[in-house]
């Protein structure tokens, strides 16, 4: 059976004037492509034989095909290795469907095709849907892409680049500005910042037993209450606009953690921009380098990655531990799917030693919307028994995240996602 990617757009699928078994035939020709066309005798025509080619070309039998672009069956169907066959292809379901069923087909072309060299071409980058995982395929391009296309390529990164801080840096700015500092208290707190329970505490020297209401009214009831009067308030201070944490972001930047590089540079570049946070990245895969002077542009720290290669968690977080100087005011954050090449007894000494130390460690096996990640389960188990229990992470809670980090609460873990 094929498979497609989703539903089309309004009016695409539905015919309000065909009969309901014709229609339902008609759905079904859709769903199970070319091959089924002997068996539902249904036959389209127009706008539904298009996007039924579309289709084909992507999931038909012929779409088995090597990453050289030669079919592995007998059939005929595909994409090919064509340049305009392939860019044709593109406007037609960028026609035919939703902006979100083309980054799905796009990304699906990409894997099943072979068609990442494709992208090393200027005319086919402007022909894309950008999306995050596009801008992953192409920083794993980066070293092989000609000059000619790298300012295309950049201009794609950029557009998806600034759609992610429009959406993402609001709420996380909202929601760190007004992270409380737990450790300081005020005497005259606004409401919302009123520390209830040392309030209560320090009060209770004024409690007051109030006179038992007429018992002729009160019958059965028991009898005097009290109350504790606030005569002195204790809330938590909020932060000053110097730096007062130290935040360090450490990137694994191999090829399956694509995604989570983006989210990570885009959240990166945010929390540099905040006074109140003095924020470092590193990303690292054998080697281990440091982008912390590119933060202004996430840009410039993306195509300063490099996807793919091997991974040394243990190399990465001694380089980190070594830029640690005030390890109580201190959150490192590793992202990484644990799958370690390094030394792995040393890795987890390192992070015991931070913990140790007073530094708020969080791993974080994605920073994507892809849900669960494959990742290292008996490193992720080996984590949590230190304190710092592996989880992944939307963007969406990723501030939360942040904020239960900086005034050492528990983290908010999504339910489901810790597998130890």
């Amino acid at each position: 059976m094929r498979q497609t990617p989703g539903e089309t757009t309004e009016g695409a699928v539905t015919a309000s004037h065909t009969p309901p078994d014709a229609e339902r035939l008609r759905r079904w020709r859709m769903v199970l492509g070319a091959d089924s066309a002997d068996s539902t005798q249904s036959a389209l025509t127009g706008q539904d034989a298009a996007m039924d080619g579309a289709l084909d070309a992507l999931y038909g039998g012929g779409a088995a095909k090597k990453p050289n672009g030669r079919g592995t069956g007998a059939r005929s169907a595909g994409l090919g290795a064509s340049a305009p066959s392939v860019a044709r292809w593109l406007g037609d379901i960028r026609t035919y469907f939703p902006s979100s069923v083309v980054q799905v087909m796009q990304r699906d072309a990409i894997d099943r095709l072979g068609l990442s060299a494709l992208l090393l071409e200027p005319e086919m980058l402007e022909a894309v849907e950008p999306d995050v995982h596009l801008v992953g395929t192409l920083l794993s391009l980066n070293k092989a892409m000609p000059e000619t296309t790298k300012e295309t390529a950049r201009a794609v990164v950029r557009k998806v680049v600034e759609d992610l801080e429009r959406r993402l840096e609001s709420r996380t700015r909202a929601t760190l500005t007004g992270a409380l500092d737990r450790s300081a208290r005020i005497s005259r707190p606004r409401h919302r910042d009123i520390d209830w329970d040392r309030t209560i505490r320090a009060n209770l020297k004024n409690y007051l037993t109030l006179p038992a209401p007429d018992a002729a009214t009160t019958a059965g009831s028991a009898g005097a209450t009290g109350t504790v009067v606030p005569e002195r308030l204790i809330g938590y201070g909020r932060s000053s606009r110097s730096a007062k944490k130290d935040i360090v972001l450490c990137i694994d930047q191999s090829g399956s953690m694509a995604a989570s590089v983006v989210y990570a540079s885009v959240f990166g570049a945010v929390l540099a921009s905040m006074r109140t946070l003095s924020t470092r990245l590193v990303v690292f895969d054998t080697a281990v380098v440091d982008l912390t002077d590119q933060l202004d542009d996430p840009v410039d720290v993306l195509f300063g990655t490099q996807l793919g290669g091997g991974t040394d968690i243990n190399r990465a977080l001694a380089y980190c531990q070594s830029r640690i100087t005030r390890p109580a005011d201190t959150v490192v954050v590793l992202i990484s799917d644990l799958y370690e090449g390094g030394i792995r007894d040393e890795m987890l000494k390192r992070v015991a030693a931070m913990k140790a130390s007073g530094v708020q460690f969080v791993t974080l096996l994605a920073l994507s919307d892809e849900g669960a990640p494959a990742y290292d389960h008996e490193h992720a188990a080996a984590l949590g028994a230190l304190g710092a229990p592996a989880f992944a992470c939307t963007p969406d809670l990723f501030p939360d995240v942040m904020a239960a980090a900086i005034e050492k609460r528990p983290l908010p873990i999504p339910d489901k996602e810790y597998q130890p």
